[in-house]
């Protein structure tokens, strides 16, 4: 058994990838829709969250001493801060960051291509994850994953 997740897409990859090609066909095309002048606040404000949200969970994992990064060993499971709210707080926290950064950059392709981010991250990184964990944790993940959310 290795200590190591094995993804099948890095999850900057799998949510950058759609937020980057949103951006670019904004600045090469007009968008249909112009979101208003409250998407500035609102991007603002969720860019404060993913700082205290994401600061918060990485601070855990170096409380923990466990790996972050791939290729990491993972030695422990966290279910403190915002490991109650969600299973994927992290990855929760960079999609809130792609919805600010659009709303700011006010690129409605970027919008549109978010539930893609969602499904990349989803499909390259938290389902291999989850297998990982179980296999990594047995019973207490389960009880775990039976008590908490995969998003919010």
């Amino acid at each position: 058994m290795t200590d190591v997740v094995s993804f099948r897409l890095w999850p900057p990859v799998a949510i950058g990838v759609p937020l980057l090609a949103g951006l670019a066909v904004s600045a090469a095309w007009d968008d249909p829709v112009e979101p208003g002048s409250w998407r500035v606040p609102v991007g603002w404000l969720l860019v404060a969250v993913f700082v205290v949200w994401n600061g918060w969970s990485l601070w855990l994992f170096a409380h923990h001493e466990t790996g972050l990064l791939p290729g990491d060993a993972t030695t422990s499971m966290i279910e403190s801060g915002p490991y109650r709210l969600s299973r994927n707080p992290l990855y929760v926290g960079l999609l809130a960051l792609y919805l600010a950064i659009a709303l700011l950059a006010s690129s409605f392709w970027a919008l549109v291509l978010l539930p893609l981010a969602v499904a990349l991250v989803l499909w390259g990184a938290i389902l291999p994850e989850e297998r990982f964990l179980e296999s990594r944790f047995g019973e207490p993940y389960d009880d775990y994953r039976a008590k908490v959310r995969r998003w919010l």
